[in-house]
């Protein structure tokens, strides 16, 4: 920064009175440079000035612009940070200067536009970047480039948490890819509102394998009741990934997803079913039997037997498994949720008991596998 700006020479406006100039004439001290700055920068906000006399205001903020002083400079960025008059090159100015002017300036300005914003995230660190990620309306375009060029998830979980982020499913895709190893990344994704399932699932499937790796790591538990641990509190998650009314395209999109990175397991199906979800069961047959899912649904819901077996036996699902899942579509599209407090709780606990009383004539064998898998499911 240059020396202290010589301001004998520049007109003030009407708002300082002649012992204000005298004083800043007599003692250009940073106290009254900064008792200037703020007395113009107030009154120019404010709309108290003439045309005229805003002229000379801004005159007198490209000096101050430029003062060594830091304080000077604070002075102006607070008061001017959300003045919709400041000329463009003293916002720029401030935007680009240390992070305690810069920063007010950065988050309230309306001045700067989407490529000053785009231009300062990618020449920015981290304060700066999250300062232009707490904007009131922050546009897809400067919002993508904070997720393309954030230094820190700090940022991108700003931005993710922000409201008026325009943030579409396939940006919020993107944040997770980039930056979904920090927790508040994670954290801020499934607390926004239009997160697509996909996303979602993943990260419940990053949290269980970190959780994994924390139990073996540790040696707290044998290896393999680790992983049965994880694997169930991973399949809980996911089927409370699953509001009422979702569209079929999504969920069949997530079980593609669960079934191409091995985690559509018949356990997870029958406990989504299990809890009155027959969207995700017709999803998840449909994908394992490489079949569109109207097609699945005309023999799901043949109202014959041979429609749903036949559409089983074309998937890799146990073939020892299809009695439970054969009686539990049955129970699940008899009943229905009645509305109260812990309704999806309620009803899987009604169908796993009307699921147990129907099948005393199974098979021994048959019935242990159904009992340990139901078990899971209610634990």
């Amino acid at each position: 920064m240059s020396p202290a700006p010589d301001l004998e020479n520049v007109p003030m406006p009407a708002m300082l009175t002649e012992a204000d100039v005298r004083k800043l004439m007599t003692d250009p001290s940073p106290d009254a440079r900064v008792e200037t700055a703020t007395k113009v920068s107030q009154a120019f906000y404010g709309g108290e000035l003439s045309a005229a006399e805003r002229e000379l205001a801004a005159e007198i903020f490209r000096i101050m612009v430029m003062d060594a002083e830091v304080r000077v400079r604070e002075a102006l960025a607070i008061n001017l940070k959300a003045s919709p008059e400041l000329p463009k090159d003293v916002a720029l100015g401030l935007a680009k200067d240390v992070e305690s002017v810069a920063l007010p300036v950065l988050e309230f300005s309306t001045v700067l536009n989407d490529t000053d914003l785009i231009d300062i995230v990618r020449s920015s660190g981290i304060e700066k970047q999250a300062a232009v990620a707490r904007r009131a309306d922050v546009s897809n375009n400067v919002a993508n480039a904070l997720i393309d060029h954030a230094r820190a998830g700090k940022v991108v979980a700003t931005l993710v948490n922000n409201p008026g982020a325009d943030l579409k499913p396939a940006d919020l895709e993107k944040a997770f890819a980039k930056h979904g190893n920090d927790p508040a990344v994670s954290n801020s994704l499934v607390s926004r509102g239009n997160v697509p399932l996909t996303v979602s699932e993943k990260i419940v499937a990053r949290v269980s394998e970190a959780l994994r790796e924390h139990l073996l790591s540790h040696r707290e538990i044998p290896a393999e009741m680790a992983a049965d641990l994880v694997m169930q509190a991973r399949e809980r998650a996911t089927a409370g990934l699953l509001p009422p009314g979702i569209k079929s395209a999504d969920v069949v999109d997530l079980v593609k997803q669960l079934r191409d990175n091995k985690r559509l397991t018949p356990s997870l199906i029958l406990r989504t079913l299990c809890t009155g979800d027959i969207t995700f069961f017709e999803a998840s047959l449909a994908v394992l039997a490489n079949m569109p899912i109207v097609n699945a649904r005309v023999l799901i819901h043949d109202e014959g037997k041979l429609g749903l077996q036949s559409l089983y036996q074309r998937t890799p699902l146990p073939a020892n498994l299809y009695p439970a899942f054969r009686v539990a579509f049955d129970v699940a599209r008899e009943m229905q949720y009645d509305g109260g407090d812990n309704d999806r709780q309620r009803f899987s606990a009604r169908v796993i008991e009307r699921v147990l009383t129907q099948f005393e004539d199974i098979g021994n064998d048959n019935l242990e596998y159904l009992m340990k898998k139901l078990k899971q499911l209610a634990a």
